[in-house]
């Protein structure tokens, strides 16, 4: 590809795509429907719960939350949802901004940082539970979980009202501060809302009466022991939302059933004098359904705990820092994402898209490099001991003005185990010896010599264990009269004197089949075999300067980078990104 065409590529890949959400946003901002002194018109928010590590499908929410932002001239919140003590940490706190920020994207805004805690509103939300108590539009129940999930009936069965609906609201007040001042235990009490007088036969079940508060005796990353009560997600987000000044709370599909509660409960508070209007709209679109992973949180746990994976970061995983060690770009990331598109329909992603928004991103980005991933020595019998002749191959082929890098060509050499056969195939144009009469191949050794296969060296199972071949003096690529021999085969290798020495892991997707988990099946049992190999690998001597993080093209095997974490200084560890080619493509 030309450097035009590379440009026209990346500016066509980089043009937002239309959806109904940029046609939300282009309508509400030619009505002015979120005109304010001194705001953006559009403000969107990014919440992930800090209680794991960022997936593939969270990333399609970053880019949708923060796109919308960028492209409308606005600013994207990142605030976290830190409700649940128990299960959350200042651990995945750290790795969701080093997350956001790797892929890209910025919440700063007009030189101010817009990032938010649930938990800095937890003054505020008390507050608010206590209006609506006191307002009659929330009581405290005092069932146990099993009667109150007896009584809420279920899609086919209307609710029945708790015996506790029609508490009077001081006394719902008073136990809701005695909860407050840690006085019962967790789960003898809770808040309820009560959106209408007959919500508990509500089609919706996210209506009978909903849950707001719940006790917890349990330690908070950033409150510590100050409350004993925390807000459900359900109350905390459209409040948060509404505080922040969001514009367009944009969520995935499995929302939508709570959209009415949201918009009653943000109406109902408006009514109170807490917020003005316009207040927030909620808008859903259908999250990432990625084929060959799992993303439940639950189940990716169940791969690092039960030590099927190396941990959150292992190359194989679809979290963003396991992508991000395995090699693959935050553009690649934001590419895919742009592909796919949005929309309300759900619907499976085959993995080869975000694979080929990868390799379309490394393409013109990546340097070459030689690697001999199952070496095979071969010798050159006529080459002189002791004797190096400089080779030199682009840098990459496409960009002439990136240079050469050179490195040398001696007797003995390795090439790939598969580039040799002793009796050769029907189109096999690479090494075979002498087959009765008739020579053996001649094969051109890439920037090098054209050679000829002389024999083979077997050892004592019967296995190659060396090549030999003769060279062409005046055969070498670039110089005078090495055009006037005509081979077909044209293989790559390394000088065993010079080669660097590197551990290669050739990673390749975690499952066999594309829906591991669909269906009740145990996604442990498709597990891949092949999902990781580990090879001693040859690689060209300048190599040995590579980078942890460094991506490289290793001709003909794929795209490769400097593991960021096992690499040292003058010796890199490689991790397969991908291949060239779609290998499981049917």
């Amino acid at each position: 590809m030309s450097n035009d065409k590379n440009k026209a590529a990346a500016a066509t890949a980089s043009a937002p795509t239309s959806n109904f959400l940029r046609a939300i946003v282009e309508h509400d901002l030619a009505d002015g429907t979120h005109a304010r002194a001194g705001l953006p018109s559009v403000i969107t928010r990014f919440p992930p719960e800090p209680n794991g590590y960022l997936h593939i499908g969270h990333a399609k929410s970053i880019c949708v939350n923060f796109g919308l932002a960028r492209d409308f001239n606005g600013r994207c919140h990142l605030r976290f949802d830190d409700t649940n003590p128990e299960k959350e940490d200042t651990e995945y706190v750290d790795t969701i901004i080093e997350s956001v920020k790797w892929l890209g994207f910025s919440y700063e805004h007009g030189g101010q940082e817009h990032l938010h805690y649930a938990s800095d509103y937890f003054e505020q939300l008390y507050l608010m539970a206590e209006y609506l108590i006191s307002s009659g539009h929330a009581y405290v129940d005092s069932q146990s979980a099993d009667d109150m999930a007896k009584n809420r009936g279920n899609f086919g069965t209307p609710g029945t009202n708790s015996p506790f609906r029609n508490r009077p609201a001081d006394e719902s007040l008073a136990l809701f501060r005695d909860m407050k001042a840690g006085k019962y235990k967790d789960g003898e009490h809770i808040v309820r809302a009560k959106v209408s007088e007959d919500a508990m036969t509500a089609p919706n079940m996210n209506l009978r009466d909903p849950a707001i508060y719940r006790i917890r005796h349990a330690h908070h990353h950033r409150t510590g022991d100050t409350w004993c009560i925390y807000p459900m997600y359900d109350f905390t987000h459209p409040i948060s939302d509404a505080l922040e000044h969001i514009t367009h709370s944009v969520c995935t599909l499995e929302f939508a059933d709570h959209r009415p509660f949201y918009d009653w409960l943000l109406a109902t508070l408006a009514e109170g004098g807490f917020f003005a209007q316009p207040v927030p709209r909620q808008y859903e679109f259908s999250r990432l359904n990625l084929t060959y992973v799992v993303m439940s949180k639950r189940k990716l746990r169940q791969l690092v705990e039960e030590g099927i994976v190396a941990g959150w970061d292992d190359p194989r995983m679809p979290t963003l820092v396991g992508l991000r060690r395995r090699g693959y770009t935050p553009e690649s990331i934001q590419l895919f994402c742009e592909r796919i598109g949005v929309s309300k329909a759900d619907g499976w992603i085959d993995m080869s898209t975000l694979e080929g928004s990868l390799r379309d991103d490394l393409d013109p980005k990546a340097p070459r490099a030689t690697a001999v991933l199952r070496p095979l020595k071969l010798i050159i019998d006529n080459f002189p001991e002791g004797k190096s002749v400089a080779c030199t191959s682009p840098v990459h082929p496409h960009f002439p003005e990136r240079g050469l890098r050179t490195f040398p060509i001696t007797r003995e050499l390795w090439i790939e185990q598969d580039d040799f056969m002793q009796v050769p195939s029907k189109g096999y144009f690479r090494f075979f010896p002498p087959i009765g009469e008739a020579p053996g191949s001649r094969v051109r050794l890439r920037h090098g010599y054209v050679v000829e296969c002389t024999g083979v060296d077997l050892a004592a199972d019967g296995s190659v264990a060396a090549v030999h071949v003769n060279y062409f003096e005046d055969s070498k690529s670039g110089t005078e009269g090495s055009n006037s021999y005509k081979v077909k085969g044209n293989i790559h290798w390394v000088s065993a004197a010079t080669a660097l020495e590197a551990e290669v892991r050739l990673y390749d997707r975690l499952f066999t089949e594309a829906n591991p988990d669909a269906g009740g099946k145990d996604f442990k049992t498709l597990l891949n075999p092949n999902a990781l190999e580990v090879v001693s690998a040859w690689l060209e001597p300048g190599m040995s300067a590579a980078l942890p993080g460094e991506r490289f093209q290793f001709e003909r095997h794929g795209y490769f980078v400097a593991d960021m974490v096992d690499s040292a200084p003058g010796k890199p560890v490689f991790n397969r990104v991908t291949t060239l080619k779609d290998s499981w493509a049917k």
